[in-house]
């Protein structure tokens, strides 16, 4: 989507409309400087209060998503834009929360395992019972575990896993069945919730199938 088209249809539809960006927040229910991030292309609405804003700017939501007026015969085309530039983005948004897994997961084990070692080495050197060793040690335990579980709490929420056996692409039921499920990187031995079968399923950031396990 392209925010800057949105955001100056945004404050089109707002001026024939008669208001000021101070009238449209308070209609909303938000400050005037979150319209005027809008308008200038700096942010999106929420979607919770895309429907009321689209009610007060006479237009509908694939409108403002369009960031312009779609006359009725180009409507159905004008949808499958906009669905397909949704589909894009999510995709892409995926792709960078993976990526962001890995820098987790890395920043994570590299501090838990220095804490870990310098606390080694001052019990090593003062003695099992140091304190401040005690600390560091348990310390960097705590961040090697709570980094392990985020990293793999986003990488299973994120996407979809395709069945190797039938091809069906779904979201896992259980969280914590796939969270301990045996893995190499990101892909899973798990039971496909299809045809039943136990397969190295792979992880997709889109969906293929018309049916989702939820």
């Amino acid at each position: 989507m392209d925010q800057t088209k949105i955001g100056k249809f945004i404050a089109a539809c707002r001026k024939e409309q008669g208001m000021t960006q101070a009238v449209l927040a308070e209609k909303l229910g938000i400050s005037d400087r979150a319209v005027s991030k809008w308008e200038t292309g700096k942010s999106m609405p929420d979607s919770g209060i895309m429907l009321e804003l689209c009610d007060l700017l006479k237009i509908n939501v694939n409108e403002l998503l369009s960031g312009e007026r779609i006359a009725m015969e180009n409507y159905d085309t004008k949808s499958q834009e906009v669905i397909l530039n949704l589909k894009s983005e999510n995709e892409l948004y995926g792709k960078r929360l993976m990526h962001a897994v890995w820098y987790i997961v890395v920043s994570g084990f590299i501090a838990s395992f220095a804490m870990i070692g310098i606390g080694l080495m001052i019990a090593m050197k003062n003695g099992d019972g140091d304190p401040f060793a005690v600390a560091l040690i348990v310390f960097g335990c705590v961040i090697l575990v709570a980094a392990a579980f985020t990293g793999v709490g986003i990488e299973v929420k994120t996407g979809y896993y395709e069945c190797a056996e039938c091809g069906y692409v779904y979201k896992p039921v259980s969280f914590l069945k796939t969270t301990f499920a045996m893995h190499m990187n990101t892909t899973r031995y798990m039971k496909c919730p299809k045809c039943g079968k136990r397969s190295w399923q792979k992880k997709i950031l889109s969906r293929k199938d018309t049916k989702e396990v939820k």
